[in-house]
């Protein structure tokens, strides 16, 4: 492989981790603004858009623990000489796919 796949991996596993403590604290301060002002979404003007807001933030929360997930179980794979083998064939993972997607655990076909 011309890249490290280790260095690639915890390079995205701290960034995945920042961005996951930046959410949980833009979250906090969503739920911060709330409190105190009118519960009721469905007649505050104000209420959909922190409802709104609050769904963001958690998808995005949701995706960056996904992507911690990711991260370790390939540097897990790294760790036992599976890196780079599809986990579904066996086969090995084209260098391009983990260039683009550094903690692929499947080739193209098994994705």
């Amino acid at each position: 492989m011309d890249f490290d796949p280790r260095t690639t991996l915890l390079t995205e596993r701290t960034r995945a981790t920042k961005l996951l403590v930046d959410v949980e604290r833009s979250m906090l301060d969503v739920s911060d603004a709330r409190d105190g002002a009118n519960t009721d979404d469905e007649h505050d003007p104000e209420g959909s858009t922190l409802a709104w807001e609050r769904g963001s933030l958690g998808a995005v929360r949701d995706d960056a623990r996904r992507r911690v997930e990711q991260v370790d179980a390939a540097l897990g794979r790294l760790d036992a000489g599976t890196y780079g083998r599809c986990a579904v064939g066996g086969e090995p993972i084209p260098e391009a796919r983990l260039a683009a997607v550094p903690w692929a655990a499947t080739c193209v076909a098994h994705a």
